[in-house]
């Protein structure tokens, strides 16, 4: 019996760490979640555009950029998406990029082509509700605010109300574009 036990914990502990090997991916992404830390780099993130082109915020040293998350199911993000979008319009000039991730799955790709093409910015399907260092994308919508030296500025995960009205953009974003 005491063979049969030990056998059985083995056989656990080595589920549990292949489990976690295979998962390494995974735990690592929540564990960079954890990090996100105002004042401290931006987790690096690539946009794939629906138009092909790829997007990296790394590449956006010296804009102003916002990474926001969407699906068109959202309510809530489609009330947001045109008051981001007409902002995002106005502040080009001043070195904003606003970067549009849909977390819907591929079957929704017309649905999101349709928002997608009333936006003043690239936007592109995220392919998985994970998204690198920013965690699991489990509330909508949410964004990001990294500054022009690549710094994390505002934390989505800690508004209380995230979406972007008119009022939080000038709050937030217009000392920022200045």
């Amino acid at each position: 019996m005491h063979k049969l036990v030990m056998t059985r914990r083995a056989l656990l502990r080595n589920s549990l760490g292949l489990g976690l090997a295979v998962s390494g991916g995974l735990l690592a992404q929540l564990a960079d979640a954890n990090e996100l830390k105002l004042g401290k780099p931006a987790p690096p993130l690539v946009l794939h555009t629906l138009d092909g082109r790829n997007i990296a915020t790394r590449d956006l040293t010296g804009k102003v950029v916002i990474v926001t998350f969407w699906a068109s199911w959202c309510g809530p993000c489609l009330e947001e998406l045109p008051v981001l979008s007409a902002y995002a319009a106005r502040h080009a000039k001043d070195g904003l990029q606003v970067l549009g991730f849909s977390i819907d799955d591929a079957d929704n790709l017309k649905q999101v082509r349709d928002v997608a093409a009333s936006l003043s910015f690239p936007s592109g399907l995220l392919g998985s509700p994970y998204a690198g260092g920013y965690g699991r994308i489990w509330r909508m919508p949410v964004s990001f605010v990294i500054d022009r030296k690549g710094i994390l500025i505002d934390n989505g995960w800690d508004d209380p109300e995230p979406a972007w009205t008119a009022e939080r953009l000038k709050r937030v974003m217009d000392p920022l574009l200045s």
